[in-house]
Formats: structure tokens, C-alpha cells, sequence
């Protein structure tokens, strides 16, 4: 199943649904979830809508929308890039790249529409908040876990002998 990630068709109709997964989501959180309210879902992880500027973790907030945008579009460009050039044994790393263009373009596509980027995720105790993110963001992060997963199965290979 990870091999289908190496042809184009696979990866575009992965990127197709988690876009359209990740912008419903958002869509019924800007529609219904209460702005900077806190809605417990367990005891440890609540709902909390609220609206990023910038980039990850707010970082680069003060920068223009664009310039983020454009910022954004490079990154996408550059992992394209990467996804061309991994061999084809590299399921895990495709399979992440694909990942981080889905969550970039889902979070691009935030930046257009809204002018910020939607985020409602929220880990926490009484003690500690981890930063709220949303479904891209997710997809980002496991992405570069694949890729990490797939360079240590890369290198862990036995290398042919030299000729």
C-alpha cells in the first residue's frame, strides 16, 4: 500500500482528501466552536478555537500575509522536489512528503480564505498546554516522522558492495 505514495495519481488523491477533510474541519470550527473557549473533549485534550498569524507556533506572526503565503509555496515546491528525487523504495518518506504538501496547501489554503490559519487542537493539563494546532499541522508532523522513520531504515540497510 505504501508503494502506491512513488506514482503521482495515489499522492494526489491523498492530498484531494485530506484537504478536504482538513477545510471541513476547519469550516465547522469557525462556524460553531466559540472563539478562545475551552471545551474539554478529555481529561487532557479540549477544543480551542482560535487563529494564527504566523507560522508554526505563531512564529513569524509579525510578517506579512504574503510573504508567508509565497514562504509557504517554496516549501511546498521544495518537497515536490524531494518526492521526485527519493528512489522508489522509499515508501515511508513518500508517504511523508505527501503529508507535509497536504497540510502546507491545507494551511495555505487557510491564509486565502480567511486571512490566518485556523487551530482548534489543544493538549493540556492543569500545569501545562502544548501550543493549539490543527488537522495540517498534524499531517506536517507525522509527515517529517515518516521521513525521519524512512532515513532510519535507509540507513540501517545493508549497503552493496562497492565495485
Amino acid at each position: 500500500m505504501l508503494a502506491a505514495f512513488n506514482r503521482p495519481g495515489p499522492v494526489l488523491t491523498f492530498i484531494a482528501i485530506a484537504l478536504i477533510l482538513d477545510q471541513a474541519i476547519k469550516y465547522a470550527v469557525e462556524v460553531t466552536l466559540p472563539m478562545h473557549e475551552l471545551i474539554p473533549v478529555l481529561p487532557f485534550w479540549a477544543l480551542y478555537r482560535t487563529h494564527n498569524l504566523g507560522v508554526a507556533f505563531s512564529m513569524l506572526s509579525h510578517l506579512d500575509s504574503w510573504f508567508i503565503i509565497g514562504l509557504r509555496l517554496v516549501i511546498v515546491g521544495f518537497v515536490l522536489w524531494l518526492w521526485r528525487k527519493t528512489g522508489p523504495e522509499q515508501h515511508f518518506a513518500h508517504l511523508g512528503f505527501s503529508m507535509i504538501i497536504a497540510g502546507a496547501l491545507g494551511n495555505i489554503i487557510d491564509r486565502l480564505t480567511y486571512g490566518y490559519v485556523v487551530d482548534y487542537i489543544l493538549f493540556y493539563t492543569d500545569t501545562w498546554s502544548f501550543a493549539v494546532f490543527n488537522l495540517a499541522d498534524s499531517f506536517i508532523t507525522i509527515g517529517a516522522i515518516c521521513i525521519v522513520i524512512d532515513e532510519i531504515i535507509q540507513h540501517r540497510k545493508p549497503k552493496p558492495p562497492e565495485a
